[in-house]
């Protein structure tokens, strides 16, 4: 059975950081392309970043780009989001999901396209 999960959600003031981490189990971690995305009230989700299995390729949306850094280790099957320079429009639920293709390519930012997803950690950034 897979399972997914999120933690180092949090309340942050606006200009401030945190960092997610996501673990997984029950898949091979290193063959798995991995990503972020997130979820506001009322809102789509949206993909915020995508790395390929290896690491050698990333992607994040225009809104992050900058301020976003998405990396992994597959020794310890965990994947990470170091998030710097914290706006209140970031506030939202922020879901690790996993891609069996291994490769992000450019529908990364698709849901449908990914395989796995964990059940969410909160980030709120106050102004």
């Amino acid at each position: 059975q897979v399972q997914v999960v999120e933690s180092g959600g949090g309340l942050v003031q606006a200009g401030g950081s945190l960092r997610l981490s996501c673990t997984t189990s029950g898949l091979t971690f290193g063959d798995y392309a991995m990503g972020w995305f997130r979820q506001a009230p009322g809102k789509e989700r949206e993909g915020v970043s995508c790395i390929s299995w290896n690491g050698g390729t990333t992607y994040y949306a225009d809104s992050v780009r900058g301020r976003f850094t998405i990396s992994r280790d597959n020794a310890k099957n965990t994947l990470y989001l170091q998030m710097n320079s914290l706006k209140p429009e970031a506030t939202a639920m922020y879901y690790c999901a996993a891609k069996s293709s291994g490769y992000c390519s450019g529908s990364w930012n698709r849901a449908t396209r990914w395989n796995y997803w964990g059940q969410g950690t909160q980030v709120t950034v106050s102004s």
